[in-house]
This record gives structure tokens, C-alpha cells and sequence, in this order.
């Protein structure tokens, strides 16, 4: 049950997935600090369920992915990281913030690849594309359609899975997978779900026209 520094954010960190943060409050100045003195930074991030991510007091979520440090420096002149997720985690307890937040934490176990699945990741990958085609048409995504995947496949599927436009509570139902199959049935479902929504808000536009 190791204990790790934790940041809590409004937004998921899944495997493979790269974050980049600017730091700017002081408890994290201090976690970047404490990080640099590290042979291999990393911390853990979960979502923060109520609250903000300045000022403390926030209500956290107890699963996150722990994020392995590729670079720390500067970032638009403030301090910052670059960074990629890796292992699942479950919250046992969290430890008093002093100054930023620790968790006693336990891992997941990494899902596991099965060539039999491949026909559904690559249709799924299409699937993906397509949406955020379509998703880019009403607005500026964090990801577009041509973002590069991993060849690595369970990789692609955290990955397929990171890309999607969508809200922070689906994206933890996406974490919580227990299978390759089930992260490959959830993400699809709910890439019918938001192609559907789209097609929605489409023809909502054009009657109004």
C-alpha cells in the first residue's frame, strides 16, 4: 500500500494519456519541488468530484491513474510538468494535505491485451475519428480526428478512450473498466451515444434556419 503525492483535477487522467499541467499555487510549487528530487517522479491524479482545483477543501474521487513525469520546467512563464499516465489506483485513505494532498493507495491490475479484440479496436478507432470529425464541426476539440495513437493496442484503447469529448464522470465509468472487452463496449457505447446527441443538436440547428 504504497502513499503517493496526489493532484486532484476536474478532468481524467486514463493510461497512456499525456497531461501537462502549469503550476502555479504554492502547495504544488511544492510537489513540483519535492518531484524534482526524485529519480522517478510521479503522483497520482483522480477527479475532483465538488469543488475547485484552487484552494483546497475539494471533494476527491477514490480511482485515479498515476502520472510518470517525462519533463519539468517552464510552461507559457509559469512552472510545469509534462507528464503520462500509467498504473490505475484505488484511494485506501487520504493522509492530511501538508502542504498537498498524499493517499495511501492501492494499484489495479493493467488490463489485459487479447488479439481476438482487434477487429473491435480498429472498428472502434474508426468510430472514434469519425465522431470527432463530426464533434469539431460545432467547436474546438482537445483532440482531433487525426490525433496520432499508440501501436501498441491496449495502449490505443486508453487512448481512444482519453480522446473523447466527454464529461469527467463517464470518463471515471471508463476507468473503472475491468477488461479489455468491457473499455473497448463502454467507449463505443458511448461514442453512439454522442454521435447520436450530435445528430440531435444538427437538425435542432437547421430547423432553426
Amino acid at each position: 500500500m504504497p502513499v503517493m503525492p496526489m493532484f486532484p483535477l476536474s478532468t481524467v487522467l486514463m493510461p497512456a494519456m499525456p497531461l501537462s499541467l502549469r503550476i502555479f499555487e504554492e502547495r504544488y510549487l511544492k510537489l513540483l519541488g519535492d518531484l524534482m528530487l526524485d529519480e522517478n517522479p510521479e503522483f497520482g491524479v483522480v477527479l475532483i468530484e465538488r469543488g475547485a482545483e484552487i484552494g483546497g477543501g475539494e471533494k476527491r474521487l477514490g480511482i485515479g491513474t498515476l502520472a510518470s513525469v517525462t519533463d519539468i520546467g517552464t510552461l507559457d512563464q509559469f512552472y510545469g510538468l509534462e507528464s503520462a499516465g500509467t498504473q490505475r489506483f484505488r484511494v485506501n485513505a487520504w493522509l492530511p494535505d501538508d502542504p498537498y494532498p498524499m493517499a495511501d493507495i492501492d494499484f489495479i491490475p493493467d488490463l489485459v491485451w487479447n488479439d481476438s479484440l482487434m477487429p473491435a479496436r480498429v472498428h472502434l478507432e474508426t468510430k472514434v475519428r469519425n465522431l470527432l470529425a463530426f464533434a469539431s464541426e460545432f467547436g474546438d476539440l482537445q483532440y482531433g480526428p487525426e490525433t496520432e495513437i499508440s501501436d501498441d493496442p491496449m495502449d490505443a484503447c486508453w487512448q481512444l478512450a482519453g480522446m473523447l469529448p466527454v464529461g469527467g464522470l463517464d470518463q471515471v465509468d471508463l476507468l473503472k473498466s475491468q477488461s479489455a472487452d468491457e473499455l473497448i463496449s463502454r467507449t463505443y457505447d458511448l461514442v453512439i451515444s454522442l454521435d447520436e446527441a450530435l445528430k440531435g443538436m444538427a437538425g435542432d440547428l437547421g430547423d432553426s434556419l
